[in-house]
């Protein structure tokens, strides 16, 4: 059995996913690609109170992290769609717990997302 400090000493997996979604947004721009490719205007509408600064950050460091594909259009107008890769879909099941526990504790009836099972 490992000690603590050991553990420190060994890269921890639960502390790296955490660094690595450990904040709002990033959970939550993951939370709409469930539910297929989207365009930046469509996730700026998706997540009232994100700027279009924070959403590029976010979506750069899940792309760094092999977790989201973006895609260039060469159109007139040029645009991007954004989509999970399969990497980025091994986290479902995570965040459909999260999305459990979280509807047991408000005590109500489970929203609609992408994380429903018929998706």
């Amino acid at each position: 059995m490992l000690q603590t400090n050991q553990c420190q000493e060994i890269k921890c997996p639960i502390q790296f996913v955490v660094d690595l979604l450990g904040n709002k947004w990033s959970i939550l721009v993951l939370r709409e690609l469930f539910g297929g490719d989207r365009r930046t205007y469509e996730l700026l509408a998706a997540l009232p109170g994100i700027s279009t600064k924070t959403l590029t950050q976010r979506l750069r460091e899940l792309e760094a992290h092999g977790l989201v594909e973006r895609r260039i259009y060469a159109e007139i107008p040029p645009h991007v769609e954004y989509s999970l890769t399969p990497k980025g879909h091994q986290i479902k099941p995570v965040m459909a717990s999260l999305k459990e526990v979280g509807t047991q504790w408000l005590n109500q009836e489970s929203c609609f997302c992408a994380l429903t099972d018929d998706r």
